[in-house]
């Protein structure tokens, strides 16, 4: 079999083949770069199609968990004031108490979500992030932990503690502002942005988590607190 008199250099770089074409048998070597270059192309296409769908299923999930948790935690404003200000037996804080301590958390879990966010949308606009969206999911099984009541020990901060005093009415307006941040940072980074930058996470030793793992996060402790809350009721109840 006689040798090609033809050769092919192919450089593939982000994505777009540059290559030169020597020798006499042009048209079917153009061929072959034209074909390449398609597949590529077809290829990198479905990738994208890919990680969207991966990441609309992602953002949905946390939305619908946002929407479910808060309209629970809403729901128990409608409480009597007794039960609002019943402190269990063996300690703990009164359902007054929990709905201000989970304001409190969404407050400051807020300044960080906000600010990684920006940092996130800032990045998006430098960085070509759709390697990093193959394969990515959120830990949900280290993060439902977070919305089980007594299943870790957790230290929360002193600026976190609830005083009583807080106006509920207040309380209920700010959770309502919390989540309407909640759904409006997801729909910000709804192309995926939100996994390029990580904040420290030290509770239950979360690490380094991304924008979607944070608000996912807050919405699970506020989980956490509903559990506790039905504790209190149920006990409550026994008294009647």
């Amino acid at each position: 079999m006689p040798r090609p008199s033809g050769r092919v250099n192919l450089n593939f770089k982000n994505g777009f083949s540059h290559y030169c074409i020597f020798g006499t048998n042009r048209k079917a070597l153009l061929n072959i770069v034209v074909s390449l270059t398609c597949t590529a192309y077809l290829y990198w296409a479905f990738i994208e199609a890919k990680n969207k769908t991966m990441i609309n299923d992602i953002i949905n999930k946390i939305e619908n968990a946002t929407e479910i948790v808060f309209a629970e935690v809403d729901a128990c404003f409608n409480e009597p004031k007794d039960l609002l200000d019943y402190h269990p037996e063996k300690e703990g804080w009164s359902i007054r108490k929990i709905l201000e301590h989970i304001s409190l958390t969404n407050h400051f879990l807020l300044i960080l979500i906000r600010k990684a966010t920006v940092k996130a949308l800032e990045k998006a606009k430098l960085e070509n992030y759709n390697e990093l969206l193959t394969g990515y999911d959120l830990d949900w099984e280290k993060l439902k932990q977070i919305g089980e009541h007594k299943s870790f020990y957790w230290n929360r901060p002193q600026h976190m503690e609830p005083t009583g005093t807080a106006d509920l009415y207040e309380i209920k307006r700010q959770l309502h502002l919390q989540k309407t941040a909640c759904l409006n940072y997801l729909n910000q980074l709804k192309n995926g942005e939100g996994v390029l930058y990580k904040t420290t996470m030290s509770v239950n030793e979360l690490g380094k988590i991304d924008v979607y793992h944070y608000i996912y996060f807050l919405v699970q402790h506020a989980r956490r607190h509903l559990t506790q809350m039905q504790k209190n009721r149920n006990e409550f109840e026994q008294h009647l």
